[in-house]
């Protein structure tokens, strides 16, 4: 299973929109490229982009649903960055950050899901799965947080171009 990369601000953001939407849960979209790293693939995410829970107000807290357009205009705005959708990522209030049946039921294989438990309104941890299309069950996923740049490989330059530094 290849890890997925997020950067300290993403993750950072995650844990905050899981917060804010307690005792609801929160989601959104994972927005990035697969690329080889070293001799592995990693899965890295750019962007995030927060959705609105769509579910029924009084199920909210512990369901979520993005709308089927909003996830084919993510799809649309990150071919056209030369990106993709990565998977989707929500929040567990006061329940583990473990997929449950329902998220079972509703998954799809390829994405990632990063879930984070949400504890009395404090994150608290954060997980990520992905479903096997074989055995209908999610799959631990390594979450790696590091900045993306480290993430590549490529160091920063004095100058703050992004290049190799020498």
């Amino acid at each position: 299973m290849n890890p997925i990369i997020l950067s300290p601000a993403l993750f950072k953001q995650i844990e905050t929109e899981g917060a804010n939407a307690f005792p609801n849960e929160c989601c959104g979209i994972l927005i990035g490229s697969d690329v080889k790293e070293a001799e592995r693939a990693v899965r890295i995410v750019k962007r995030l982009l927060p959705g609105k829970n769509a579910f029924e107000a009084d199920e909210q807290y512990h369901r979520f649903s993005i709308d089927p357009r909003a996830q084919l205009q993510a799809e649309r705005e990150a071919a056209a960055e030369g990106l993709a959708v990565l998977g989707f990522y929500h929040s567990h209030p006061n329940h583990p950050a473990r997929p449950s049946d329902y998220d079972r039921d509703h998954g799809w294989p390829f994405y990632s899901y990063v879930i984070v438990s949400i504890q009395d309104g404090k994150p608290d941890l954060m997980t990520s799965w992905v479903l096997n299309d074989q055995s209908n069950e999610f799959e631990k996923q390594e979450i790696l947080v590091k900045e993306i740049m480290d993430a590549l490989g490529v160091g920063e330059s004095a100058d703050g171009d992004g290049g190799a530094a020498m």
